[in-house]
């Protein structure tokens, strides 16, 4: 899940300022989960922007809406003719999210009223943890189902630094060393031997940015015409 939590109220403000009929538009899905940008929030940010305007008496007309999915060209068409006769859209998606809707929309302006943090999972109602930083070179296997990409504060995949004391990582004493964790799991595991081999070399070139990929099913065979001899 892409967690996200929304920005500084004033921020929000300054960025939409200068339009008379906005749109802010919610997505249904990861940010709706972690509660920063599903159709409640779009209704509570509109609430807010409205009586600020009104306390500033300007007259600004917003418009609310909320689609399954910013990410998906499918899912923004449903709103293309109602956004296109606003002003500007302000958008409560992750920032995959924004860039899909202001690319569809273009050139109208597309601002975030998010920011996005992590890949994560749930802890606990309300909280959330990284979980994953889409590496693109997965290592699980190799660790018990624990990245140490991610939950290693150095991000370290050859071992322990041995800054660790009681269990926690020495950057602080709330988080717990990510190498204990992989030590633990992998002895409950029965496969410590995991450990005392030689990590496996991490791919680094699927890192490259932007990323892209493309499921095989979907490429279209090339054609080739043979001359006839």
């Amino acid at each position: 899940m892409i967690v996200a939590d929304r920005k500084q109220f004033k921020e929000i403000q300054d960025v939409v300022r200068p339009y008379k009929k906005l749109m802010i538009l919610g997505c249904g899905t990861c940010v709706a989960v972690c509660m920063a940008g599903g159709e409640k929030e779009v209704a509570l940010l509109a609430s807010q922007l409205r009586m600020a305007n009104k306390l500033e008496n300007k007259d600004v007309e917003i418009v609310e809406a909320t689609i399954q999915r910013q990410c998906d060209r499918e899912y923004i068409e449903a709103i293309i003719k109602k956004a296109k006769e606003c002003d500007a859209v302000l958008s409560m998606a992750c920032g995959a999210g924004v860039q899909m809707v202001a690319d569809m929309l273009e050139p109208m302006p597309v601002a975030p009223a998010l920011n996005t943090r992590f890949i994560g999972i749930t802890l606990a109602e309300g909280m959330w943890a990284e979980r994953c930083r889409a590496c693109g070179s997965c290592v699980l296997a190799d660790f018990g189902g624990i990245c140490p990409m991610t939950m290693c504060a150095k991000s370290l995949i050859n071992g322990p630094c041995g800054g660790s004391k009681d269990g926690k990582c020495e950057t602080s004493p709330e988080r717990d060393c990510a190498w204990v964790l992989i030590y633990n799991r992998l002895k409950k595991m029965g496969k410590l031997d995991n450990m005392r081999q030689p990590t496996r070399l991490k791919d680094y070139r699927t890192q490259a940015y932007p990323a892209r990929q493309i499921n095989d099913a979907y490429l279209k065979p090339v054609k080739t015409e043979v001359a006839a001899k």
